[in-house]
């Protein structure tokens, strides 16, 4: 009678997850992450215990009443707009990764930081494993980012930093970026998980030891989430995203992460031929500047806790065509296609003759729902040829059954109206749409000539 082999570990295993396999496979099978499954080791045939050790009197655990904090103020960066993201200024110790697509301007960012910091009198190294140091002053010589205590280095090399480290003592660290630097305590070229995950960790290790805080530039993939292992975000404290259209100057920082601050603040920039400009107040951005047309209607929107004017404009024109053309422009194109429907039938506006075309001012994207009244508005503004007052801003939801529902943060947004000199507010105190397009027809004059119906 044969007998059965005796089963053997399986040779190779997956980093993230511990998932097994009997041969070497590129992708995960269970958390489908690439590059993660590696030789597990051999199997020693005994348990390894771990023994306990004493700490120091440095680590001795205390009650947390008795922890002392005093010794870690935060510190300013000197760009208003980022500290507002991390919460107020970089904590020391803190490790902070910040993301973006390719060419949105993370170095250019980080090099004004740099920059403001140092002039602050505190030391910066920028360490750059993608650009020389020529590249690098050239760049700051535009944008006025010129320091004796900024320092810069071009390596690759995780420990030649660390050398770098010692030898400049900075009191902020910027690796730009982290999927370009390697160790060689571990295997794999740059930018492959178990270096990202190596070069990260030591990093961050680095930062907590010495209370040195750390920025690090982290790549993005296809689809916009941040590349290498998962865990890298898990080990940093602030993750944090720059965002931006290339066909516009607007640039958005937003925390997704933030374990010393609020993560619903947002810091607004212009990227221009100078370099990154902030911006405190943007609500000039997204409004036009021409005498009032009809068409037009201003809502407020919310980025984060930042409350900021964004006008919405709508063009109807008559066509015979059996499918009339929806063009949308920053805006969402199934809540415009449900606002045209409720129109139609709770406000008696026909559009189901007309092409439509709604776009926002600025190239802003106003997609959440409290745009849904100011579109209602500026379509039948447009249809009926009426100009709505530059005073009139519309906050509000609609629903299919015509209502006028409240969005969040709506006292917020009335403030910031009221501050900005919108004095009319048409919200969900109008409770429907036919309402509201009452009210605002009592603020609306008639053109000369003008032979139209009214909203």
């Amino acid at each position: 009678m044969a007998t059965r082999r005796p089963t053997t570990a399986a040779p190779y295993k997956c980093t993230e997850c511990g998932w097994t396999t009997l041969k070497w496979v590129g992708r995960c099978g269970e958390c489908q992450q690439w590059g993660t499954v590696v030789e597990a080791s051999e199997p020693t045939g005994f348990t390894r215990t771990v023994t306990a050790m004493a700490p120091g009197a440095s680590k001795r655990a205390l009650p947390i009443t008795h922890i002392d904090t005093t010794d870690a103020p935060r510190r300013t960066t000197g760009v208003g707009e980022f500290d507002r993201v991390l919460g107020g200024g970089i904590v020391p110790g803190a490790a902070i990764l910040l993301s973006g697509e390719p060419g949105v301007g993370k170095s250019t960012l980080l090099l004004e930081v740099a920059a403001a910091t140092a002039r602050a009198g505190r030391r910066v190294l920028y360490a750059s494993a993608e650009e020389s140091t020529a590249q690098v002053r050239l760049r700051a010589e535009r944008t006025g980012a010129l320091h004796d205590e900024l320092y810069l280095a071009a390596e690759t090399d995780l420990a030649t930093i660390l050398g770098h480290v010692d030898e400049v003592q900075p009191e902020l660290l910027i690796v730009d970026s982290v999927q370009t630097v390697s160790s060689g305590l571990s295997e794999g070229m740059a930018g492959h998980p178990s270096q990202v995950r190596e070069v990260a960790s030591t990093l961050i290790r680095l930062a907590k030891d010495r209370g040195l805080p750390v920025i690090i530039v982290g790549h993005v993939t296809k689809d916009g989430t941040i590349a290498g292992p998962r865990i890298l975000e898990h080990l940093v404290d602030v993750v944090c995203h720059f965002e931006g259209d290339r066909q516009t100057s607007l640039r958005f920082v937003r925390a997704l992460k933030n374990r010393f601050g609020p993560t619903d603040e947002v810091g607004c920039f212009d990227m221009t031929g100078a370099g990154i400009a902030e911006v405190p107040d943007p609500s000039q951005l997204f409004l036009g500047h021409g005498s009032p047309e009809p068409g037009t209607c201003v809502a407020i929107a919310l980025e984060g806790k930042r409350a900021m004017p964004v006008e919405v404009q709508a063009l109807t024109i008559k066509t015979t065509a059996p499918n009339p053309r929806r063009i949308v422009n920053g805006v969402d194109s199934a809540r415009v296609a449900m606002v045209l429907a409720v129109l139609e039938k709770r406000a008696d506006i026909k559009t189901s003759d007309h092409d439509v075309y709604v776009s926002t001012v600025g190239g802003v994207r106003f997609i959440e729902p409290a745009a849904d009244l100011a579109i209602a508005i500026a379509v039948a503004s447009a249809m009926t040829n009426r100009s709505t007052p530059r005073t009139l801003a519309a906050i509000g939801e609609l629903s299919l059954a015509g209502e006028v529902r409240p969005v969040t943060q709506s006292a917020q947004r009335r403030t910031e109206a009221a501050r900005l000199g919108y004095a009319d507010v048409i919200d969900n105190r109008s409770a429907t749409l036919r309402a509201a397009l009452r009210d605002v027809q009592m603020r609306v004059k008639a053109r000369p000539g003008d032979d139209v119906p009214q909203f």
